[in-house]
């Protein structure tokens, strides 16, 4: 069984910074493609970044330049950094991967308020 545990989601101001974590259990992290992916209230679930086992890294066009995806596979976690936030960032973050199946973690709300 594989487990996504997200943490590190809170209020920020718009323009501050926060650091999203994933730490994952049950799949062979060095291999395996993770994935940021958000919800919004009333929109539907959108990818952010995707991290892929042979190192390319994709964005969500909004997010580019501001947000970072990276990994620690040592210790099997998956990072997101987010830089000079907007308020249209606020949503739930969810961690991902394809591992036989599909798999999310519970998630992790970030508001952009000011």
């Amino acid at each position: 069984q594989v487990y996504l545990v997200e943490s590190g989601g809170g209020s920020v101001q718009p323009g501050g910074s926060l650091r999203l974590s994933c730490a994952a259990r049950g799949l062979n992290f060095k291999i395996a493609t993770m994935a940021w992916y958000r919800q919004a209230p009333g929109k539907e679930r959108e990818l952010v970044a995707r991290s892929s086992n042979s190192g390319e890294v994709t964005y969500l066009d909004s997010v580019k330049d501001r947000f970072t995806i990276s990994r620690d596979n040592v210790r099997r976690i998956l990072y997101l950094q987010m830089d000079n936030l907007d308020p249209d960032d606020t949503a739930t973050y969810y961690c991902n991967t394809v591992w036989r199946r599909e798999f999310w973690g519970k998630g992790t709300l970030v508001t952009v308020s000011g």
